[in-house]
């Protein structure tokens, strides 16, 4: 039988803020918690939360109830949703065959030739943004580097122009705060109308890529061709673009914070990465593994079964704590520690594994490996402000900072 071990309440904003003490607690004492009252349970170790990932037949990813919002069964929110197109399972909440042609359909879009491609224009956004700040000697590093850069690329690759950021990145948090559920209802009904606006402005540029096909990604989703298989319809695409937009702005931007926070909190390696940028890919893995941006993903369980020396119930709940598995001492000896050289980084799970691991990780490595080399080529110094307070924003699986205030030297 399953020791049952109370879990603190992972809503509790101090745990929130800060849960490493609880994950070293977990680590060595419990494995797989039960969360009080809800039948669910927590897997908190990288050797469990692997194994999920390569049993789909056990553990399944159709859990679009999970992900609809704490308010989703709100006959208002109802209505309000109702105005735009379905949800569907696509890529990140189907299981196979589904899944598997939405992948087939998708992967060409994210392969490597056409990520590097978007390099020269990427460095160039980069570097426009650091110019932005750089005479000041000090930013507000999330507002004005981690915020902007990940939106400018995604608004391009989905077709919006410029002008449109604020309006990709209000559709971007509406979408974040639903998966959270920690919304107040009010919330609710407001991210539901984001929803069905960032939908039908989504279908203009649909409709417009079908009639003449461009060079971005949404252009290659929309036009996406598989033998054997349906393109995409309407709903599907958006159900794809959706997730890209979350994947593709919030967690990079959170990402990209949490390095510059290890950056300013470790100057001995800022000094060392500096002198070495070959170090940088690795050091992005490495901050990936320490600042998991999406944190935990949850799974269905299928039939009765086992995982490790823990049953779970057909029908119940798990959540694959990834932050917890990727400071997992058994994996990463001196798992809290800021390495560059850590030799197994890449293997984190910040994007998943197995099937479903996320398809647009090499956009995501390569906008930070370009991000950081040019930070570290034209920033000196790097620093924050002593008495900050770096404020996580309240979510159950997405995890990153507010604001970061940093001050620096410029590289002449």
């Amino acid at each position: 039988m399953t020791e049952v071990i109370e879990v603190p309440n992972l809503m509790d904003p101090a745990i929130l803020q800060n849960p490493f003490p609880f994950y070293q607690w977990a680590h060595a004492n419990a494995p797989v918690l039960d969360i009080p009252g809800t039948g669910m349970k927590i897997v908190m170790t990288y050797a469990l939360c692997s194994e999920v990932t390569t049993r789909p037949e056990d553990f399944s990813n159709a859990i679009t109830d999970a992900l609809q919002g704490a308010h989703a069964e709100d006959t208002e929110v109802s209505e309000i949703l109702a105005q735009g197109w379905p949800q569907v399972n696509t890529l990140l909440t189907a299981d196979a065959p589904v899944h598997t042609r939405f992948r087939k359909l998708v992967n060409l879009a994210f392969s490597m030739p056409r990520v590097n491609a978007l390099e020269d224009g990427m460095r160039a956004k980069i570097i426009a943004l650091i110019d932005g700040f750089i005479d000041n000697g000090a930013c507000e590093f999330v507002a004005e580097f981690g915020v902007s850069l990940p939106v400018q690329i995604i608004c391009e690759q989905l077709g919006f122009e410029q002008a449109e950021q604020a309006n990709v990145k209000r559709w971007t948090d509406a979408f974040a705060d639903r998966l959270g559920q920690m919304m107040t209802r009010e919330r609710e009904l407001e991210c539901a109308r984001e929803v069905v606006d960032f939908q039908k402005a989504l279908k203009t540029k649909i409709d417009a890529r079908r009639l003449s096909p461009t060079n971005d990604l949404l252009s290659d989703i929309v036009n996406a061709y598989a033998e054997g298989e349906a393109p995409l319809d309407d709903a599907e695409i958006m159900s794809v673009a959706q997730q890209l937009m979350v994947a593709g702005n919030e967690t990079t931007t959170h990402a990209l914070a949490g390095g510059i926070v290890h950056l300013a909190q470790n100057p001995d390696i800022q000094v060392k990465v500096r002198a070495q940028p070959a170090l940088i890919p690795n050091m992005v893995e490495e901050i990936l593994r320490l600042d998991t941006p999406t944190a935990a993903m949850w799974r269905v369980v299928t039939k009765d079964c086992m995982l490790g020396d823990h049953e779970m119930k057909a029908g119940s709940m798990i959540m694959l704590r990834y932050a917890a598995a990727n400071r997992d001492p058994a994996k990463y000896p001196d798992p809290d520690r800021f390495d560059p050289e850590r030799p197994n980084a890449r293997t984190h799970l910040a994007f998943g594994k197995g099937p479903h691991m996320c398809v647009g990780n090499m956009l995501s490595r390569k906008e930070m490996t370009v991000a950081f080399q040019e930070i570290l080529a034209r920033l000196d110094d790097i620093a924050i402000p002593p008495g900050t307070d770096l404020v996580v924003a309240p979510n159950m699986l997405l995890r990153g900072y507010v604001a970061v205030p940093i001050s620096f030297r410029k590289i002449a």
